[in-house]
């Protein structure tokens, strides 16, 4: 997919939400915009806004709901100390539920997809070509000492089960120390 065919596909993911019925109209996205808010406005009316708080995992999830939340005339904002991944909105519920999420959700899919296609493609032309996933071990993997193992494969698995470091252990001894003698303080006071 190229940039071309994806601006197509969100074109026609807003004409949809739009309530397009025509090849005509699905062509226009001023007009399926207009028309989108044409019904916000409608159901400011008669559905009172509810604010809600929107969670993104990833800054372009979060982007895209934003972007959209402004095209409708709608102001995204989040609170003070909120995180950046928060998204705060008030939105008629029936506006939500119909029409925000689920395109939302469209252009979001396409969008990822997008990325991945390049992301893979780049990362395929330029790194490495061995693209896949990493494999999933029973046993965390110890890495060899052996140069020309390090030039072949630099991690190779072993039967043993590791031990804890004695340094990890000694740690977690002393922090249970600390905490101990915290609690004693409280109770002297």
């Amino acid at each position: 997919m190229n940039e071309t065919t994806l601006i197509e596909k969100l074109i026609k993911i807003e004409a949809l939400f739009a309530g397009a019925a025509t090849d005509g109209e699905r062509a226009s996205a001023d007009q399926a915009r207009q028309r989108i808010l044409k019904r916000l406005q409608e159901l400011l009316l008669q559905d009172p806004p509810v604010e809600y708080k929107f969670t993104f995992s990833d800054m372009w999830s979060r982007k895209i709901f934003v972007t959209l939340l402004r095209r409708y005339g709608l102001t995204p904002y989040r609170y003070y100390r909120q995180r950046y991944t928060t998204v705060m909105a008030k939105v008629p519920k029936h506006f939500l539920d119909e029409t925000l999420w689920p395109e939302f959700q469209k252009i979001n899919e396409e969008l990822n997809s997008y990325l991945q296609e390049v992301t893979d493609r780049v990362v395929k032309k330029v790194l490495h070509e061995d693209i896949s996933d990493a494999v999933v071990v029973e046993q965390p993997l110890k890495i060899s000492l052996d140069q020309n193992s390090i030039s072949k494969n630099p991690i190779t698995a072993q039967n043993e089960k590791p031990s804890m470091p004695s340094e990890t252990h000694k740690t977690n001894s002393h922090k249970k120390k600390k905490k101990k003698k915290r609690k004693k303080k409280k109770r002297n006071r």
